[in-house]
């Protein structure tokens, strides 16, 4: 009985083969690295849409605590109690400054917003009066523009300066257009006399 030669894979065998491993391995890798990219464009979103809310969420608590307390600058040049431009930069006092540290300061506090090149920044001072403002903080980059209109008695201004009759508008309406084309509009009031709820450990002043 003969015995029947034992077969290998051939040369053009292996070469298929490992064609076909690597054409297998090429679509793991871009369908891997697909993922990938798709997973941090959606963290970035994410994080784009939060850093929004926190900006309109901290505008909003800002606006609705302003008080009429009018200030002075650095200089110690009388300034209103609160000014605005149509660029959205805006200045004023507020008051219900949370002191979660019992530090020896003021409960009102004198705030700004301003567009730096393509982010928009809270600047807060340390004092009400002819104190420097502290570092400013970045709130939402990539702005494009911000607009700003001021309500008062039922009619909207470009500006606000305490001459229009009252030291305070009424509202704001604020418009942010981002580099990517998207665009933001948010009204908020001014002055309702919100109160942050309190912090954990902090001591209430008792009631006069």
């Amino acid at each position: 009985m003969i015995r029947q030669q034992e077969r290998g894979f051939t040369l053009v065998e292996v070469m298929v083969s490992l064609l076909i491993f690597g054409m297998l391995a090429a679509a793991g890798v871009a369908i891997l690295s697909l993922s990938v990219r798709a997973q941090q464009a959606t963290g970035a979103k994410f994080d784009d849409i939060g850093a929004l809310n926190r900006t309109l969420a901290l505008m909003g608590g800002d606006l609705g605590q302003a008080t009429v307390r009018a200030s002075r600058d650095e200089g110690g040049v009388a300034r209103p109690a609160f000014t605005g431009g149509s660029d959205g930069q805006m200045a004023f006092v507020r008051a219900g400054w949370s002191n979660i540290d019992a530090a020896p300061r003021a409960s009102i506090q004198k705030v700004a917003y301003a567009l730096d090149g393509t982010t928009l920044q809270r600047i807060a001072y340390p004092m009400v009066d002819g104190a420097a403002p502290l570092p400013p903080t970045a709130l939402l980059t990539d702005v494009g523009q911000v607009r700003a209109r001021y309500r008062f008695k039922g009619a909207w201004s470009d500006r606000w300066d305490g001459t229009q009759g009252a030291p305070l508008p009424q509202a704001v309406e604020l418009s942010i257009a981002r580099k990517n084309g998207q665009g933001y509009r948010a009204v908020m009031l001014i002055g309702t006399g919100y109160t942050p709820p309190p912090q954990p450990g902090a001591i209430r002043a008792p009631n006069p």
